[in-house]
């Protein structure tokens, strides 16, 4: 049976934006959901409580972001192959794809549950924070596996052209998650493992409500249990498309983890205003990751389907909405950062870091939606590996040496905040001319 999900016919900016509006709200959901630890630690558990939770954050995505990414190889094959109407082998890649999501969920949860105190104490985590910050992570990573296969399972529905029933999911995970906060921290006041482990059950519900959909379905994606398992011929695809996407998360993640290892040398103050503003910031990533997993969709489609003129058209103009809508956030955010911090933490001390660092960064959200998007738009067409050298050499590498150098000069903590707008601005001019002297369309039409 034929899916009516494909993006490979009709209107493009209509195709694009109902695609992406059930993302976005999604994702919308997720960031609040993810923002109630952190709303209801500060509030209920105190400053110290929030500076725990909110500084594992870059640590977190070092390893969930380095699996998803790798996972995101697997949106790329499935959709191609929707959009070539070769639906035995979308069959086939996406039971390859769940398998891949089992091994690597059980290897997350080892990674992160032996090695967690290691890396808390290379990222000079402070001793009022530390213990606090160990329970939280190793709760967390000891759900690994529903948090790989919620990502898993999403990414296939997505891949097919399918982003309403993930909002509903996560809609549902969203609520789950914010009443057992309340119930864990804000009435019975258990301590920070327990927001972690509000995460997790929210997403093992959403996992089972995910799973139950691709197995009831009677699509082309329908999933039967016992077809799990390796395609060699497309792991090796999955495996090509996606270890870059995979190892740029990483990259990123590593140089963030030295950026919060140089926030954490300014004291739990400074850790808690800026991991507000994290969690601030994540708004502003919402237009950018829904237009990014939806053009990664869309150009995976529409070359599977060898509509090439309709693919640049589309790259064109998810590029473009990214980028204006990101900027938009930016500025609100600059303007009522304040009012924003204290959501989390009343402390003038808190508040002034956050509002430092959102009135150093904000104004420059645009360049950061159009690294992502474009890096969205190049994983769909295969060249994954380009934006994963981009970001290695710039995010990584000139934002760690950036840092090493300028913080030993001028020991100042905007110092460290403007490593992120340097960072982004260079990767998009970079990517900006790949996009436009590069064979990177019609290399793949021959």
């Amino acid at each position: 049976m034929e899916s009516s999900n494909a993006l490979t016919q009709g209107s493009i900016p209509k195709k694009i934006i109902l695609f992406a509006i059930p993302m976005f709200l999604g994702n919308l959901f997720q960031q609040l959901y993810n923002m109630a630890d952190s709303l209801v630690v500060g509030n209920y558990l105190g400053k110290t409580a929030l500076a725990a939770v909110t500084s594992t954050g870059s640590l977190i995505f070092l390893i969930v972001g380095f699996f998803n990414g790798t996972a995101l190889g697997a949106g790329v094959v499935i959709a191609r192959y929707f959009g070539a109407k070769d639906y035995e082998k979308v069959r086939r890649a996406i039971h390859t794809d769940l398998a891949f999501g089992i091994v690597c969920g059980l290897l997350m949860t080892v990674v992160g549950v032996v090695f967690a105190p290691q890396i808390l104490s290379l990222m000079g985590t402070p001793a009022d924070v530390f213990e606090q910050a160990v329970w939280y992570i190793r709760i967390y990573f000891a759900g690994s596996l529903t948090i790989v296969l919620y990502n898993v399972c999403m990414g296939i529905l997505q891949a097919v052209g399918d982003s309403r029933h993930p909002l509903y999911y996560l809609i549902f995970s969203s609520v789950v998650n914010i009443l057992l906060d309340l119930l864990f921290n804000g009435v019975f006041r258990l301590g920070v493992a327990y927001a972690a482990l509000a995460t997790i059950l929210s997403q093992l519900l959403s996992v089972v409500l995910c799973m139950r959909r691709l197995m009831r379905t009677r699509d082309v994606y329908r999933v039967k249990l016992r077809e799990i398992r390796f395609d060699k011929a497309l792991l090796s695809q999955i495996v090509r498309i996606g270890l870059p996407s995979g190892l740029q998360n990483s990259v990123i993640s590593i140089a963030n983890v030295v950026v919060q290892s140089n926030i954490n040398a300014f004291g739990s103050d400074a850790m808690a205003g800026c991991g507000a503003y994290f969690k601030i910031e994540g708004f502003a990533f919402l237009p950018i990751t829904c237009f990014s997993m939806a053009m990664t969709t869309f150009i995976g489609q529409n070359l599977g389907a060898r509509l090439y003129d309709r693919t640049k058209k589309g790259a064109v103009f998810g590029i473009g909405c990214a980028v204006l809508a990101a900027e938009l956030i930016g500025v609100f955010v600059y303007f009522f950062m304040p009012q924003l911090v204290v959501l989390f933490n009343s402390d003038p001390n808190v508040v002034q870091y956050g509002v430092l660092q959102a009135h150093t960064e904000a104004f420059f959200y645009f360049v950061l939606a159009f690294s992502h998007v474009t890096a969205g738009v190049l994983r769909g067409a295969g060249k994954s590996t380009v934006p994963m050298y981009v970001m290695l050499a710039v995010w990584c590498i000139f934002r760690i040496g950036y840092i090493t150098v300028a913080t030993h000069l001028i020991p100042h903590i905007q110092v460290v905040f403007w490593a992120y707008p340097l960072t982004w601005s260079i990767s998009s001019i970079i990517l900006l001319i790949y996009l436009l002297k590069a064979d990177w369309l019609h290399g793949f039409e021959r």
